[in-house]
């Protein structure tokens, strides 16, 4: 539970830079564009066999600014302890193209992190407050992350999909 918030923006900050069109990309990847005037968006797609299911995710400041740090905010339930072993798969993508793929041992990327919750996390409602620090070379695109969590035996986790624009907006020429 602890590293989801962070895992999901910490992915998207990992990518390197993409120089091919990012219009004909989106036009081919999924999910969907963001609506008008919104940078990011998640969604929880866990099902009800997953453990851990996130309520909220916030940012600040919001929308997130390259070279800035970021401090997330997520609440969440357990329904089950989760136990050392636990681990999740990060996939990014820029459209169809995939910037990276790893697999993530969630307690010790919470021990690394110095996080607020460590493993075992205890059955029940938790927040976890972290601060990332975004490179001011992100590229300017939209970002898809999918992270799938799994217990130590491979039973479903966690599952949220992440939505992050870094393109600059009509009228601010000058915010790359």
């Amino acid at each position: 539970m602890a590293r989801f918030g962070y895992l999901l923006l910490l992915a998207a900050t990992l990518s390197g830079a993409v120089a091919s069109p990012v219009d004909e990309q989106e036009m081919l990847g999924d999910p969907a564009p963001l609506a008008a005037g919104q940078d990011w968006s998640w969604t929880d797609c866990g099902t009800d066999s997953h453990i851990v299911h996130i309520n909220s995710i916030k940012i600040s400041p919001d929308p997130p600014k390259r070279g800035e740090e970021l401090t997330i905010i997520v609440d969440g339930v357990a329904s089950e302890d989760v136990q050392d072993g636990a681990y999740a798969d990060v996939t990014v993508k820029v459209g169809v193209i995939k910037l990276l793929q790893k697999e993530f041992d969630i307690c010790e990327e919470a021990l690394k992190a110095n996080a607020s919750i460590q493993c075992p996390v205890e059955k029940g409602t938790h927040k976890v407050i972290q601060k990332v620090a975004l490179p001011r070379e992100i590229p300017p695109a939209q970002f898809n992350v999918n992270i799938e969590a799994y217990t130590g035996d491979d039973d479903d986790l966690a599952c949220v999909k992440l939505t992050m624009d870094f393109r600059p907006k009509r009228g601010s020429i000058f915010s790359w």
